[in-house]
């Protein structure tokens, strides 16, 4: 008995030791280093707004404390960032970003130019808060209401295939059966809510709730703007008390309603960050834990209402385990899925 006690003494002292091995060799790689977040859209939106947070207090919970540099690039609905952290950022753990959720999905079951990557091979740091896509119309468009658009188009700014704003309205279409026109090529949320309001587009579906109450606020209390539904499985609470309806409910069979659910799978993702495939677990590890030690800072959460955004934060492993299911669904569901999100001009 006295021998086990002493071997299972042993081997705690050694795991303890070797615990604190691997915590002194990431805080030397990341002492007096410059850390890079990058940002898959333009300036001024609620993805560079998270990522510009995370950016300012991350850095006091990474052992070694580097500094963190935010840096935009935009392009593709973020595949192009997407594609760069998958091939060619550094895989030391150096570099991280936050991306679209469709940068996730869409090589499951979008074009086949992103079908080269897997993101369930990224390593998920967690995701900032999930969130609930909207359409969202100007008050003079020549629908009231979600279940007019089935019989009336109407046209709505997009950014690329692989975003939202395409995806989602085009899922509609095809599923659904809705008249959505989409014009795509605007870079960012703020780029589409510019085109909306100077009337070049009736308006927009796909957007994040959490990017109209950052840039717009009083779009749904000025009476100029209209809800039409939330693109969503289940509703959040505030859409909800306005009785904004579900796209969801539209949904006329349970193959219908299998393929929205693998669609709308990106909201779960929220505001995903990540890092490269390839880097370092114990790095990786570290930077989990400084992201969720992050998101509960009194200073960050102070600093997040003050700029209208959202705290709800999902643990890396949880979005890890989240992306591994979506990629694990059944083929036949997968395929059906493809082609609904693919957008058919009028």
């Amino acid at each position: 008995m006295r021998q086990f006690l002493c071997a299972a003494l042993a081997a705690v002292i050694l795991c303890a030791a070797m615990s604190a091995r691997a915590e002194d060799a990431v805080e030397q790689f990341y002492k007096g280093r410059q850390l890079k977040v990058y940002i898959g859209s333009t300036p001024g939106g609620a993805f560079d707004g998270y990522g510009r947070l995370l950016g300012q207090y991350m850095s006091k919970y990474i052992p070694g404390h580097p500094s963190i540099v935010p840096v935009n690039m935009p392009g593709a609905g973020s595949h192009r960032l997407a594609t760069y952290l998958y091939s060619v950022a550094p895989k030391d753990g150096s570099e991280f970003a936050i991306i679209f959720p469709g940068a996730i999905l869409d090589p499951l079951v979008g074009t086949k130019k992103f079908e080269e990557e897997d993101p369930s091979k990224f390593n998920y740091l967690g995701s900032t808060n999930i969130d609930t896509f909207v359409c969202l119309m100007r008050a003079d468009a020549p629908i009231k209401t979600f279940a007019e658009a089935l019989t009336t188009q109407v046209t709505l700014a997009a950014s690329a295939d692989g975003g939202t704003t395409v995806d989602l309205p085009a899922l509609e279409n095809n599923v659904l059966g809705t008249k959505w026109r989409i014009v795509r090529g605007y870079p960012g949320s703020r780029e589409i809510n510019l085109a909306i309001e100077q009337g070049e587009v009736n308006g927009t579906c796909g957007m994040g709730w959490t990017s109209i109450q950052l840039q717009n606020p009083d779009w749904v209390t000025n009476g100029k703007f209209r809800l039409l539904a939330q693109e969503a499985i289940k509703g959040h609470t505030a859409l909800d008390a306005m009785h904004v309806p579900l796209t969801y409910g539209f949904a006329k069979t349970d193959s219908d309603r299998a393929v929205m659910e693998l669609a709308y799978s990106q909201e779960l993702f929220g505001r995903p960050f990540v890092l490269p495939p390839g880097v370092p677990a114990e790095r990786v590890a570290a930077m989990r834990q400084a992201f969720m030690a992050a998101l509960k800072d009194p200073e960050l959460l102070a600093d997040a209402k003050k700029q209208r955004l959202e705290i709800n934060p999902l643990p890396g492993e949880e979005v890890q385990r989240l992306v591994a299911k979506v990629y694990s669904m059944p083929p036949d569901i997968v395929a059906r899925a493809k082609s609904a999100l693919v957008y058919q001009g009028p």
